[in-house]
């Protein structure tokens, strides 16, 4: 049932459904009606009003002891939309002791008198115009020996609250309840106009007579008319009381009564299963608490489940034995994961700093500003291929001699690294001086750029260097298992726009500002704790654009450390 933790906090079936199963082994006549499914389930046919009515009598008898009889051709209340109308009440008047309400429309179950007063002891002066109904009411308030309590009267046609009350002149009452008729006409009670296209069929069935689901001009109309003579009666009653089965009758009926000034207003709304009825009350008293409307906020999102991987203990062991390599001392398994795991997110450049958490876990907050990780085996290995096409001289004259080149500056210079401006000496001593050419006539070459001049010949300098960043690059090619340490090659792989992230990431590995930054993709919380001798790892969503680069980040995060287990450092 999708809106059942929305229902009233003290509502019974908030968090225990009703068994099926347990009720259809208890009553025979609610057995008839349920069915199983194939996986076991048991289940029951809202479409059919004869089952519909077996549940209601079958949970009025098992949960409050009441037996009463519905006609089929009248409507068939469900019980938890109206305990949530009482609790809701509970709340209007406050308290226990005497109370006394009336029930506008009481119908041929009574039901909500026959909750009130089995529940609460409450009196109640329940009106109804259909003969029918009001045979049916007065017999289930008989057999339930209620009389004392609940006073059914037949009142006329469109009778609400002002002629009940002639001859109940000396009683101040409590409050008044009321479900009204829905509907305007035959069309709308078939859902005809008044159903979004995109609003799934009703699951349940309609029943109800002429009276009980159609008046004129609908519920707007019918609640108006109740407000008018509240009007007139004002403080008769402490507080006055509508159902709603359309939202976009709040508003008008509202605005109704801010119209004509009353000083209490509230309003609520009752969830349950799949249905959704709202509830509008107001009082001319001044000393009544009014109960805080839902917010509007009501849905709340889901607490999301965390992704979570384990790290068994054979891939603990290996990658204990390899921590010292990245300059660790972490011995314990949550520590050890956490080191590589951090080691990682720097290679990343994601933001991560340590929180504090419980004893046997550690929790790192992530911000990250940049997908660094997605396609980045198949980046390694285009600057590899890249870095293998950078042509060689030919050897001439005895001399192996290329034409002037030089490796440039990269963009993102380190200290160590200067322009180069080197002189060389050929194999008869004369001597060349090489010096930096115009950046029109260079080629970039996986990350290197050349400058080439003809009429400067200089022997084969920079090859030892330039079959290193090859030789790396290779390495990298193989995936991340045969991993370098990759400053080896961070000026070959340097991009002006990673500039940009460049005081983010220095606060990161300082551990601080990771939380201030402005632009992000996502923020996430990171634990690592023990499970045995294994360690669980969960991300848990804190806020983003996608939570699917969480899980992204997740699965490179995982697929690192199980190759580290098996690539030697």
């Amino acid at each position: 049932m999708a809106l059942n933790k929305s229902m009233h906090p003290r509502n019974r079936y908030k968090d225990k459904a009703p068994d099926f199963a347990y009720l259809a082994s208890k009553y025979p006549e609610f057995k008839q009606h349920v069915h199983t499914n194939l996986t076991g389930r048991v289940g029951l046919n809202f479409k059919d009003p004869e089952a519909v009515r077996a549940l209601t009598c079958t949970l009025l008898k098992e949960d409050f002891g009441l037996t009463i009889e519905i006609p089929l051709e009248r409507l068939i209340p469900t019980v938890p939309l109206r305990l949530n109308y009482i609790h809701w009440v509970e709340d209007l008047i406050e308290g226990g002791g005497q109370r006394w309400g009336i029930d506008i429309g009481t119908g041929a179950s009574c039901i909500y008198p026959l909750l009130g007063a089995s529940m609460n002891g409450w009196f109640f002066l329940a009106t109804e115009v259909d003969d029918m109904c009001y045979n049916y009411a007065k017999k289930n308030v008989e057999q339930n020996n209620l009389s004392e309590l609940i006073k059914v009267v037949k009142v006329p046609q469109k009778t609400l609250l002002m002629d009940a009350l002639k001859e109940e002149s000396g009683i101040v009452y409590d409050f008044c309840m009321c479900n009204p008729p829905f509907f305007a006409n035959q069309l709308e009670a078939k859902g005809v106009n008044s159903r979004s296209a995109r609003r799934p069929p009703p699951s349940s069935v309609n029943t109800g007579g002429v009276t009980e689901i159609m008046a004129e001009g609908g519920e707007l109309e019918f609640v108006k008319r109740i407000i008018h003579d509240s009007l007139q009666l004002q403080r008769r009653l402490r507080w006055y009381s509508c159902m709603l089965g359309k939202k976009c009758s709040l508003a008008p009926l509202k605005e109704e009564l801010r119209k004509h000034r009353v000083p209490k207003v509230t309003h609520t709304e009752f969830c349950q299963g799949r249905t959704m009825r709202w509830a509008l009350a107001w009082s001319f008293y001044e000393d009544v608490t009014v109960p805080s409307p839902p917010s509007k906020k009501r849905k709340l999102e889901k607490a999301r489940k965390p992704i979570t991987f384990t790290v068994l203990s054979p891939t603990v062991r290996e990658l204990t034995g390899k921590v010292a390599s990245i300059g660790s001392s972490a011995t314990s398994s949550t520590d050890v994961v956490t080191a590589w795991i951090e080691k990682t997110l720097s290679d990343l450049r994601v933001l991560h700093k340590r929180v504090p958490c419980g004893k046997s876990e550690v929790s790192l907050f992530l911000t990250v500003v940049e997908n660094s990780w997605i396609h980045i085996r198949n980046k390694r290995r285009d600057r590899g291929r890249q870095l293998r096409e950078v042509p060689r001289a030919p050897p001439s004259g005895g001399n192996s001699t290329l034409q002037s080149s030089e490796t440039k500056q990269p963009e993102t210079p380190t200290p160590a690294q200067t322009t180069e401006t080197d002189s060389k000496t050929d194999t008869e001593g004369s001597e060349v001086i090489v010096t930096p050419q115009p950046e029109s006539s260079s080629s970039t070459i996986g990350g290197a750029q050349a400058s080439t001049n003809g009429n400067s010949p200089i022997q084969e300098s920079g090859t030892k260097e330039v079959d290193q960043a090859v030789d790396n690059a290779a390495c990298l090619e193989q995936g991340p298992e045969n991993k370098v340490d990759s400053t080896a090659i961070a000026p070959l792989s340097a991009e002006p726009d990673r500039q940009e992230t460049a005081a983010a990431v220095a606060s990161a590995t300082t551990g601080e500002g990771s939380s201030d930054v402005q632009h992000f993709l996502f923020k996430c919380l990171m634990n690592m704790k023990d499970e045995g001798s294994d360690v669980v790892v969960e991300m848990h969503w804190v806020e983003g654009q996608n939570r699917d680069l969480m899980n992204q980040l997740c699965t490179y995060l995982k697929n690192q450390l199980f190759r580290l287990m098996v690539s030697p450092l």
